[in-house]
Parts: C-alpha cells; structure tokens; sequence
C-alpha cells in the first residue's frame, strides 16, 4: 500500500491514518455537478478516497460505505445489497446510484442492488449526498446519492496485481495497468475476478469486471475523458434467506430458498469532452450507451408469486452543461444543462410451479417447473430534463445557491401476448394476470433546490440547504401490475397501475464543518417528509388490493463526522449518526400503521475506527460497527418484539515488504457474533437472516 498520503476524505473523518492538510479545502464533484470546494457547498457529502478504498479492500459495499456518516448498506447474498441513507433499510427506488456522474440504469429499470454492477475495489474514489438531489439528477433522489468515480490514469507507466484468498471459498484476483503519458493521453485498465463459495447453502457467488479509462487533451483549452465498465455476476441468492430463532441460532447455514438465483450483465461506455470557451466559459457534452440485462428467480416472491424474469435495456443518451463564472460580479456562477436518455427494454416472465415442504416461515422451497408465460412486453423510457444551478457571493463568507429542474419523462410499452386475462396456478390456485394491449404514460416534474454555506471564521462553516425530490414509478410497477383471483380483479389492478403519480419529498438541513482544538467534524441535522407514497389498499368497490399514492413519511435526525491524529501515530475516526423514521399517514389493507415508528429503521448508527501506523509502511485499524435496535413490523407490536442490534468488531493489516510486494489481511466479526443482515415478521412469525460469521482474508500484491 506504500506510504501514506493525503487523504481527500478526512474532513468527515473516514480515514484513519491520513493527513488533514487544508481540510476545509477538500474538493467534490456529486453536489453541483462541478469541482467545488466542500466549504462552499450547502449538501451532506460524504467523500472516500482510492487510498481508503485499496486499504478496505471491501468485498461487498457495506465495508466501505459505512464509514461515512448516516449510510448503512445491507447484505442480500453475493454483492446484492439493500440501502440505508436518511431512509430505513430497504430495497424501494428512493436512491440514485451513478459512476463517474452518469446513472448506473436509467430511471425506469431501477435495481436496488446496482452498486454490484460497479467494480468498487478498483474504484478512484466514492462520494454520497445524503438526501434528496433531484434539482441535478432528476427522479430516485430522495435518500440519496452514491456517485463511484473511476481512478484517473497515472502519468507515468505501471500495474499491479493482488490476489488474496479467505473463508468459505473466497478468492479474488485483482489487477490493473497504466500505459503513462503518452501522445493520445494516458489510460488506465482494471480487472476484477471474484469468487465465494458462500458460508450459507446455496449461495455461491462468481464476479468478472473489467473497466478502462482514456484521458486525453486534444488541445491546451479541452478535454476528453472516455469510460468503458463491464461487469458479469453469477450468483445463487437466497436473499439472505430468513431462518426462525431456532434456526438462526443455531443452524444459521440452513437456506430456504435454495432454488433463487440471479444472473447480471452491465455495459457502459461514455465519453465526456470539455472545452473552455474563454472568458470564464465551459461547454461539456457526454454521450452514452448502457446495457443491462438480469436473469431472475426472485426469492422475495416465491411464497406469493414465485416467477422466472428476464429484462433487458439498452439506453441511449447525452449530458450537456454550459458553464460561466462572473468573478466580478459577486463570484457569480450560472450552470445550464440539458439531460435526454432513451431507454428501451424488454420484460418477460414465466410463472413456477414450486415444489415445497414445511409450512408457513419455515417454508422450504426445493424445486420448480415452468408454467405459464406470464408477461411478455415491450417498455421505452424516455426523458428530457434542462436544469438551472446559481450560484453568488453577496458577502466574502456568506455564498448562496439556487437550482430548478423540469423532467419531462414518458413511458410506452406494447405488449407481445394477445389482450386480456392469462391464468396461471400459483401455490395450488388458480390466479390472473392481466394484459394491455398498449399503453403511454406521462411525467411532468419542477424540483427546486435552495442552500447557503457562511463561514463564521476561517475554521468554522456553517451551511443550510432545502432541497425537494421525486421518484416515478419503475416500468414494473406500471405495467406488472401482479395477480388477482379473478379476470376483472386483474383488470383492474392494471388499470389502476397505470394511474401511479410520483412520489415526493422535501427536506430541510443545517450543518457545520470544521475544526477545533484539532478535532475535525461535519455535524447536520435534517428534516425530510415523503408524500404520495405508495401504500397497498383493497378498493371496497372491487375488493381488489392495489397500489395507491396515499403514504406519508417523516425521517428526522443527527449525522456527525469526526477525527482526530494523535502523537503521529494514532488517529481515531467515528461515523455517528441518530435517526427517527415514522409513519405519518399510512392506512393499507390490512391495518392503520400511521404515527408508528418503521419497521427495519435503526435508530443509531455508528463505524468507529482507530489506526496505529508504527513504523513507515505498517497499518493496523481496528473498526466498530454499531446497528441499533428497530422494529421487525410496522405495527410495533411488543408480541414480535425488536430486533436487538449489533456490536462487529473487523481488523485490518497491512506491511509493506519493499517498493513492490505488499501483504494484507483482514478479520471480519472478530468475536463471532450472530447478528442478523435484516430481521422482520413472516407468516406471523419472526424471522432473521444470519449474518456472516467470523472470516479470515489474506493477500499479496505486486507492483512495478
């Protein structure tokens, strides 16, 4: 890992062992779409640097994303995850995950596990807004954003390779190579092979990435920057399959989904060209092409709707910004941008007929036949979104910032099967799945954004912000409107689907950054409200359940980052935050859950660090990771109790031999403590899936 460096990140205290330098003038890119500097922007923005990355060298998400205050990321089998910033644990669209600025899927084929189509060890570094962004980004920032950015090419020639192996059959070999400074720019390739038996039945893992970036300079006032990522997962899931007490206790391996598996593939390939047009004036364009296809046997659906799935996107699609800065006139800025995406997929689905033993949530699913060809379908995207970003200075402390986006989206889709209903046995009954012949549907949408930063003395900012989202409704949800028992109740539920409206969200924060007395820290406190949410009703008209735009949700609390060097050799770094979430409005069709606290909601979540760096090129970290107690179901009911929380304990080594072989391990859930990745009520029953249990990782690598 050579010697250490200036971290980028330290200002929030995500690293240990890192020099400060300037922390205040640490740099971002997510908030503003703009190199700015952290001080002067008015946004939640967690930063993790390519140092830290390498150091972690995570092999899920959850072991680098946590060290930023308020994000906490889930394990789902594999790299499968599901996502926790200002939100409860969940897999809904609420988050926007990009690489490099560009949204990893376009808005209507969202996947909650997209961060598995990134290959993030090799990453140049990650930053997170927390909250909604939707001013910059359009529709599905409302928790927040995870923006990985690819590592910039070196100026001079060089690879590495690292291979390391750990328990229950893990190995991954890890290289990547840069050609240095040469005529057409400089360029830089990874590669990324993955491997895990899995320490649960039935849940082997294979992972193939490659990615490739070209920096070049065609001339002294332009840029152009092209990225190319490829990604190829194999994996059987088990989402985290939930085992009764007894079982997670004490047969934590035992997997009731065995049969669930998902197959992935993902390419992007862009090219972002920069020119400046004097006078203080910037033109960037960014053309893009995307492939996402999956392949799945959707264990969340096996006991309600079990089915074999295959989608397939291509999207199509320019970023264009025009920037100009007025330094004399208030350090004015003005940011016009123009976002167009074409994305056309495809759907289709085969209904199961499974075979199982045991009953209610110790149902054991151990086979399937294919039935019946269920969906079959035809689904364009299509958006268009200008944008407006101010920015001005009427004092030198004071710095006030302004944004407006309108989103103007459409969806078509066309059917492959004839019109009308198609029967299908589901669990021994007979079900209907109803068919439209065609349908169009369309999204108009004004997101402001308001925020100010003011710094009270060199050391000390403070910054305020309110900032509005919105989410559309997926391809799935509009037009996979699911089953009834009857050919109108099918009708039904897909006509209704298709009048879906966005859901909303607002949220106000105030923070402050700084230093004092050598302790550096980002403390915020925010306030954010979701309406139009969609909440599963039964219709007394028809009694037929369907899904209406008729929840409420508030979600308040504290994030602090803090760090601090000691004696030179010591640094302490904590990620803390405190967290209500609350149904405010929230009738389904099975009770009135409104003024209840969420279920799968922490109240607290922490990642404390401490890094001793005894001699150059030796780092030891020692890392507590804390996640609060919460509610299994949205009636808290005392009956099923709480899930209690959980304390982990993870080591990691590094030595540095010489110039070119360095040796690492890590230790995760040192003490071996049974926890569960998530916890929740089933057929009346609480249920947990197990985490993983200790495991030892050791590696090598090499570079010249």
């Amino acid at each position: 890992m050579g010697k250490r460096k200036v971290s980028s990140a330290c200002l929030l205290g995500l690293f240990a062992g890192a020099a400060w330098g300037d922390a205040l003038e640490v740099m971002t890119v997510t908030a503003t779409r703009e190199e700015e500097s952290l001080a002067q922007t008015p946004a939640s923005v967690g930063v993790i640097d390519q140092e830290q990355i390498r150091f972690a060298a995570p092999s899920h998400p959850q072991q680098i994303l946590g060290k930023i205050p308020g994000v906490a990321i889930g394990v789902t089998n594999g790299e499968g995850h599901n996502t926790a910033i200002r939100q409860p644990f969940t897999t809904n669209p609420v988050y926007l995950f990009l690489e490099d600025g560009l949204p990893i899927r376009a808005t209507g084929f969202f996947n909650h596990n997209a961060l598995y189509e990134i290959n993030i060890p090799a990453a140049g570094g990650i930053e997170v807004v927390r909250g909604p962004g939707s001013a910059l980004y359009g529709s599905d920032a409302i928790g927040g954003i995870v923006n990985v950015l690819t590592a910039t090419p070196a100026t001079e020639p060089g690879a590495s390779v690292s291979g390391e192996a750990g328990s229950f059959g893990w190995y991954r070999m890890m290289a990547s190579g840069d050609s240095g400074l040469l005529r057409y720019g400089s360029m830089n390739a990874n590669l990324n092979l993955s491997h895990s038996d899995g320490w649960r039945a039935a849940t082997d893992y294979d992972r193939r990435s490659a990615g490739m970036r070209w920096d070049y300079e065609p001339s002294a006032s332009s840029t152009l920057r092209t990225v190319l990522s490829f990604t190829d997962i194999d994996q059987q899931t088990g989402a985290n399959s939930p085992l009764m007490r007894e079982d997670y206790l004490n047969n934590p391996t035992k997997n009731n989904f065995s049969i669930a598996y998902r197959s992935v593939q993902a390419l992007r390939l862009s090219s972002n060209y920069e020119r400046e047009l004097g006078d203080n004036t910037l033109l960037s364009v960014t053309p893009y092409m995307r492939h996402n296809s999956m392949e799945l046997n959707a264990s969340f659906l096996l006991s309600s709707d079990p089915t074999i799935s295959r989608t397939e996107v291509w999207s199509y699609g320019f970023l264009a910004k025009w920037r100009k800065d007025f330094p004399d006139a208030m350090q004015a800025r003005l940011i016009a941008g123009l976002d167009v995406d074409y994305s056309p997929g495809t759907h289709d689905e085969d209904n199961l007929i499974v075979t199982t033993t045991g009953t209610g949530a110790n149902r054991n699913y151990e086979s399937y036949t294919h039935g019946t060809h269920i969906y079959d379908y035809e689904a364009r995207y299509q958006s268009a979104s200008p944008y407006l970003h101010t920015e001005i200075s009427p004092t030198e402390r004071l710095r006030l910032t302004a944004g407006l986006r309108y989103d103007v989206i459409r969806y078509d889709m066309s059917n492959q099967l004839a019109p009308g209903a198609v029967a299908a046995t589901v669990n021994g009954a007979t079900r209907y799945y109803y068919q439209i012949e065609e349908a169009s549907v369309d999204f108009e949408h004004l997101s402001p954004k308001f925020g100010l930063t003011y710094a009270l003395r060199p050391s000390v900012h403070l910054y305020a912000s309110h900032n509005h989202g919105f989410r559309v409704p997926s391809e799935s949800q509009l037009f996979r409107a699911g089953n009834d028992a009857t050919q109108s109740g099918a009708q039904t539920r897909a006509d209704n689907a298709l009048s879906l409206k966005p859901i909303k969200a607002d949220q106000t924060e105030l923070g402050v950054r700084g230093v004092v007395a050598s302790w550096q820290y980002d403390a915020v406190a925010y306030l954010l409200r979701k309406r139009d949410d969609l909440v599963t009703q039964r219709d007394l008209a028809t009694d037929v359940t369907v899904n209406l735009n008729a929840g409420k949700t508030e979600h308040k609390g504290i994030e602090v980052g803090l760090g601090r060097d000691f004696a030179e050799r010591w640094r302490f770094d904590a990620a803390l935050s405190y967290a209500e979430h609350r149904y405010v409005d929230w009738v389904t069709s099975t009770a009135d859950f409104s003024g209840k606290a969420m279920e799968s909601a922490p109240r607290w979540l922490t990642n404390t660090r401490l890094t001793w760096e005894p001699l150059p090129g030796t780092r030891a970290q020692f890392e507590w990771v804390h996640v609060g107690s919460y509610w299994l179901e949205a009636s808290n009911n005392p009956s099923f109790g709480k899930y209690e929380g959980h304390d982990l304990y993870n080591l990691r080594l590094t030595q540095q031999i010489n110039d070119a072989l360095s040796l690492f391990a890590r230790v995760m859930n040192i003490t071996d403590e049974r926890y569960a990745d998530s916890a929740s009520v089933s057929s009346n029953t609480p249920v947990f899936s197990p985490g993983l249990p200790r495991s030892w990782y050791a590696g090598a690598q090499l570079d010249w």
